[in-house]
Formats: structure tokens, C-alpha cells, sequence
């Protein structure tokens, strides 16, 4: 059977590609920015890429088309596709046809935390002998690619709340049948789609409605979103984590640098690791997902060992490059929250270093405004910030950023943003890019600058 999916190349799009693939089907696709790594990883697996949406690519016609969320009407493939009466679905229904059914699937949702938290959910499995499938956002460096398609009952997804396809606008999750779910946090985002809080609580209850009430939720126990949400209907055991005292599954740091943890299970047995993460957000997201483990037998003894091993997930405070001692830093923070928080951690690991950043606020909620007046203060660890200016943000974004004073430089130009870092960056600094994009490849530029002009 042929297959045709229509924007190939997102990462979730790209790994329904992988999972076809593995599963036997002849895969071709499409789309209007193919470039490395995602097509590399594709042409390897066999699958043709096409770029561009014209409607000649549908001819010969495919046994059925994928249609990614990015994809609109008006589009000349959509158009061609619906015109010519091809059979289509979206991503997350035919992934819920095609690889889930009939399996136990772990789905990890929330606002942050989405991709560590299935990246460590199915090391974790993968480091018991479970051997799952996995299809996650990102590239957890242990498998070093983004979709699996396993060889057992098991898959681990990552349960996005955006929305589905073009023609159907519930959210991706509400396809996947979890049996285990995991519920990291909830805050507004994505306010292209959703109106407010409540709108994102209501696609997040019909996900809790899919859940049998033999299968387990594993929800954060401090988060008062969560618990708006499970009091409005549940009817499926929980089990909460936490930080302190009170939920089922705890944890601490048992230094000060947060490179040893502590973990309690819901029947009293503690252990102890030394990992290779930090911040207590990666804390809750390796709860989480030991939590979630244990809803597929793994024991506590194990999952502690496999997170020691854990590397963590490409873009998530990856460290790419040190040069004169100077540390750089790739992170997918682009929430407020998220960015804090990242913030936060690597004061704690590193309390003798100045934390510099550099971010690039390209979401649609940040330029619609809705994170103005959250941003600045979200940043207000940090000792430098360098802040990209795109085009399109609301008309009070630069006023919004005054509370960071002399430590703010803003520049709307990706060469002169680079180029003042390079001359005020010091020995010992931790440089961190912040975006949900590519950032004008600023990060291997300015690497590439204090390569050339720093190393000795």
C-alpha cells in the first residue's frame, strides 16, 4: 500500500513516516522546507521526498494521503487531493489505526516537559527489556532518532495537545487510547487555537474520558490546572508525584548541585542516583516517568538505573559546543515557564558562572501578546539576554521588556546579534539559545566566531 504524507518533514509527521515505513508501507511526502536532519533520516529509510505542494506529485495516485496539521485549505495538494476523492486521514488517526491499536500505549501530555518525559518513559522501557515503540518530538540521544516502532505491546507517545488536521480540530491526543497516562502540568498556550484556559481544559477532558478505568493516570500533585481537570471527571486510579511530601511518587536533590536524586515510590521504598539532568522540572519529568513504568512492571531499582544512564533529548539543554571554556547550549524553551525554569536549574548547577542567554520568541502565542507581560520576568535570572526581534510581534513587545534594563540587547538582524555576543561573551559563561526554530543558525555561527577568534 502507498502512503503519501503531506508535510513530511515536522518531527511528528517525519516519524509517521519512520512507523510506516517499519510497518511495511511504501512511504513518499512532501513539503516546502526539506532540509537535514529530518530529510537525511527520511532518504535513508527509503522514502522519497518532494518538495513543494503541487498537485502533479498525486500523480500516480497513492492508496491513501497523510495530512499534516500545517496543511490548509487552499493548499494545491489539499485541493488536488480532495478534488481527485483520495482516501485521507490525519497523522494521529493514522497512527491510532495503524500502529496503537492493540497496544498498551503510554502517552505523556502536559504543557512542558512532553518530550523528556517520553524520551526518559521509553528509555526507562527500553533499558528494562520491554523493547517499546515510540514516537516522541524530539530526539532522545540514547536511540538517537525520534520514532521506533518496537517489538512489544508497549509504545510510548507524546500526547500533543495542538490540533489534528485541517478537518479536525480536536486535539492530536484524543486519537490515542492511552492505557497509561501521564499529565505533567497545564498552563494556556497555543493561543492561535485556544481562547483561554478552559478551551484547553476541555480538549484535555475528553483525553481523560479515553482512558479505561483499568488503566492508571500519573498527574502532578502541585499543579492546580490538573486537579481543575480531574475533578471535572474521572474515572480512572491516579497516582500523583511530586516534590514534596504529599503526593504518592516523591523526589529530592540530595546535593546542592542537583546532580543526585532521591526517590520515594507510593509503597514507601526510596533509592538513590546520580543522573545526568538537573532542575526540578527534569526531576518531576523523571517521576513521571518512573511512575508510568511501574504501570508496565518495571520496579523502582530499575527505572533508577536506566535514568542513570539517561543523556537527555537533543534541543533540551543540549550542550553543543565548548570553546575557551565557554559553554553553549541548545534549548526548545519558548514558554515562560519553561524558560524559568531552565534558567533556574543552571544557576543551581553551575552558582559561580554567569547564565547568558540568547532567545528567539517566535511562538504565535508570544506574538500575539499573550506572554508580554510573563516574559521579562521570566528572565530575570539570567545575567545577560541577547533577544531577537521578528517581525510580526505585538506592538508592546519591546515596551514589555524593560524591566531587564541594561541587560537586555535586542536586534532584529541575526549577523549583528551573533556578532555582539562574540565580543562580550567571557571564559566560564553558560550560553544558552533559546527557541522553538532554528534561530538563523546563531548558535553554530557564533560557535563557529569563537572558534576561530578564541581557541588558542
Amino acid at each position: 500500500m502507498h502512503i503519501h504524507i503531506l508535510g513530511i518533514c515536522g518531527t511528528f509527521m517525519g516519524g509517521v513516516a519512520a512507523l510506516a515505513r517499519a510497518a511495511g508501507f511504501r512511504v513518499t511526502g512532501c513539503d516546502d522546507a526539506v532540509y537535514p536532519p529530518m530529510s537525511t533520516q527520511l532518504r535513508e529509510l527509503g522514502i522519497e521526498i518532494h518538495e513543494g505542494f503541487d498537485a502533479a506529485q498525486l500523480d500516480p495516485r497513492p492508496d491513501c494521503i497523510v495530512v499534516g496539521n500545517v496543511m490548509s485549505r487552499g493548499n494545491e495538494a489539499v485541493e488536488a487531493m480532495l478534488d481527485l476523492g483520495i482516501p485521507h486521514t490525519s497523522g494521529p488517526r493514522w497512527l491510532a489505526d495503524n500502529v496503537l491499536r492493540d497496544r498498551h500505549v503510554l502517552a505523556v501530555a502536559g504543557t512542558h516537559g512532553k518530550t523528556t518525559g517520553a524520551g526518559m518513559l521509553a528509555w526507562i522501557l527500553q533499558d528494562a527489556g520491554l523493547a517499546p515503540g515510540f514516537l516522541i518530538g524530539g530526539i532522545p540521544t540514547n536511540f538517537g532518532v525520534s520514532a521506533s516502532f518496537g517489538d512489544s505491546k508497549y509504545f510510548v507517545v507524546e500526547a500533543d495537545e495542538y490540533d489534528t488536521a485541517f478537518f479536525d480540530k480536536r486535539a492530536k491526543f484524543v486519537h490515542y487510547g492511552p492505557r497509561t497516562l501521564v499529565l505533567n502540568n497545564l498552563e494556556f498556550d497555543h493561543a492561535d487555537i485556544y481562547k483561554d484556559i478552559d478551551a484547553i481544559l476541555w480538549q484535555f477532558h475528553q483525553l481523560l474520558r479515553t482512558v479505561p478505568s483499568s488503566g492508571r493516570i500519573i498527574s502532578n500533585h502541585t499543579d492546580k490546572n490538573l486537579a481543575r481537570l480531574i475533578e471535572q471527571g474521572c474515572w480512572t486510579p491516579v497516582e500523583t508525584f511530586g516534590t514534596g511530601q504529599k503526593a504518592d511518587w516523591t523526589a529530592t536533590f540530595n546535593d546542592s548541585a542537583e546532580r543526585r536524586i532521591v526517590v520515594t515510590d507510593p509503597d514507601g521504598n526510596s533509592g538513590e542516583v546520580r543522573w545526568k539532568l538537573g532542575g526540578r522540572h527534569n526531576l518531576e519529568n523523571a517521576l513521571a516517568a518512573m511512575a508510568a513504568a511501574r504501570s508496565a512492571g518495571v520496579t523502582l531499582e530499575q527505572s533508577l538505573a536506566a535514568t542513570s544512564r539517561f543523556e537527555g533529548v537533543k534541543r533540551r539543554m543540549e550542550r553543543t559546543a565548548t570553546v575557551a571554556d565557554i559553554a553553549i547550549y541548545d534549548d526548545f524553551a519558548h514558554h515562560p515557564t519553561a524558560i524559568r525554569r531552565s534558567i533556574a536549574a543552571m544557576k543551581r548547577r553551575y552558582p559561580a558562572q554567569r547564565i547568558v542567554i540568547a532567545i528567539e520568541p517566535r511562538s504565535n502565542t508570544m506574538k500575539l501578546g499573550v506572554h508580554n507581560d510573563a516574559l521579562s520576568a521570566s528572565l530575570s535570572e539570567a545575567d545577560l539576554v541577547w533577544m531577537f526581534h521578528p517581525k510580526g510581534m505585538d506592538a508592546n513587545f519591546e515596551a514589555s521588556l524593560a524591566p531587564l534594563g541594561d541587560r537586555l540587547r535586542l536586534f532584529d538582524d541575526y549577523d549583528k546579534l551573533v556578532s555582539d555576543m562574540s565580543g562580550n561573551v567571557l571564559s566560564g559563561d553558560q550560553v544558552i539559545f533559546m527557541s522553538n526554530g532554528g534561530f538563523g543558525s546563531a548558535r553554530q555561527t557564533l560557535t563557529a566566531v569563537l572558534q576561530r577568534t578564541r581557541s588558542s
